[in-house]
């Protein structure tokens, strides 16, 4: 018998639960926690029915082809939880996936807490009524979004962002460029995302404006932190004949981030990783055409990026679809390395922004789950 269920959808719902699962076990040290989890979830005492990178799928047409796996997997893992009856289920981001299976495990009495809003706010704002049926209590990581869920009657706790504890307000800037052996230079995270339709569609875009930026500076390094090591194979094939100092690493994001002076970044949580270390960065991201004009048709804001969204600003630059071509990437890398005044800018905004979101979120969260435990 297990006394939570759980189900994360990908890397950073991985993360977001491994500090929740770690924070939970303070007060509940025999608790019995099996679900979908990835690895740092198992780490943290997670029993794993199947591997989170099952659901690290994005998009209309992405989902529409692993449909059926999805589905099946999503049957089992409820019929699971039905007979092991846990005291709570928390559902870690994967909305179209968790929120089916917590309708149903409402239904049968098992309270039902979610963590991490869908972003209700930027598109299908349609969602809250279905979400309302599902959930018993929200927790949200954005100040913004608890109104949203007091205006229609569902519980909600604002937590704070987990990495917003995690990350220092100063990085070691020195101290992670030693640990990767970078020498005196520019130095330019790329991030391409952790799913590897993610890599493939942006790996070699971000190689390219690399290349772009090494005629500007020719001493420049660039890091690539690797999700996984499928993703490192991708990038290290993309990277062949081309001659560029980068280094492809394993994991190692965080590190990757406090080292660079500017950071090209796939649109996710690693554009609020990159705001929280304080790094001016490109914004960036592809899907197909097709996935691209259903999602514009549903868009709420003019803004993707989670830096942006927070500010209600353009802070740093976004090139999307069209717009994201090699060119546009390096000549905006460029420009923050170029103006001073500007990076400085940003990172006191990026400092007031992690002093709004670090509420020792782990806390929270473990607080809000506990009296469903009981």
């Amino acid at each position: 018998m297990i006394d939570l269920g759980v189900v994360a959808g990908e890397a950073s719902g991985d993360l977001l639960g491994a500090h929740f699962i770690r924070a939970l076990k303070q007060t509940h040290p025999a608790l019995r926690v099996a679900g979908i989890a990835g690895p740092r979830m198992v780490e943290a005492g997670v029993a794993a029915i199947y591997p989170s990178e099952k659901l690290a799928v994005n998009g209309y047409v992405e989902v529409l082809r692993h449909l059926p796996e999805l589905l099946w997997i999503r049957s089992r893992v409820t019929r699971h939880f039905l007979r092991q009856q846990p005291r709570a289920f928390v559902g870690i981001d994967a909305p179209d996936f968790n929120f089916t299976l917590e309708m149903r495990l409402k239904q049968a009495g098992i309270p039902t807490v979610h963590f991490v809003s869908p972003s209700i706010w930027a598109w299908r704002p349609e969602r809250i009524h279905r979400i309302k049926q599902a959930v018993s209590h929200m927790l949200v990581v954005f100040p913004f979004e608890e109104q949203i869920y007091r205006d229609v009657g569902i519980p909600v706790s604002y937590v704070g962002h987990p990495l917003a504890d995690v990350i220092p307000l100063d990085p070691d800037v020195r101290g992670a460029r030693a640990a990767l052996g970078l020498s005196a230079g520019p130095v330019v995270a790329l991030l391409p995302g952790s799913r590897l339709s993610e890599v493939t569609r942006h790996a070699r875009l971000m190689l390219d404006a690399a290349l772009r930026i090494r005629t500007r500076h020719a001493n420049a390094q660039f890091v690539l932190p690797a999700a996984s090591e499928a993703g490192a194979r991708l990038i290290r094939q993309a990277l062949q004949g081309l001659n560029l100092p980068l280094q492809v690493m394993a994991g190692q994001s965080h590190t990757a981030l406090a080292a660079c002076d500017v950071a090209l970044v796939a649109s996710g949580t690693a554009t609020l990783e990159a705001a929280l270390f304080k790094k001016p960065m490109v914004v960036t991201y592809r899907v197909p055409a097709l996935t691209a004009h259903l999602m514009r048709k549903k868009a709420l804001l003019p803004w993707i990026g989670l830096p942006n969204i927070l500010a209600r600003d353009f802070v740093v630059p976004e090139r999307v679809q069209e717009a994201a071509t090699p060119e546009n990437l390096a000549d905006d890398a460029l420009a923050w390395l170029d103006d001073t005044a500007r990076r400085d800018a940003a990172v006191a905004r990026f400092r007031t922004m992690h002093l709004s979101l670090r509420q020792d979120a782990s806390t929270r969260i473990a607080e809000a789950v506990a009296p469903y435990l009981a």
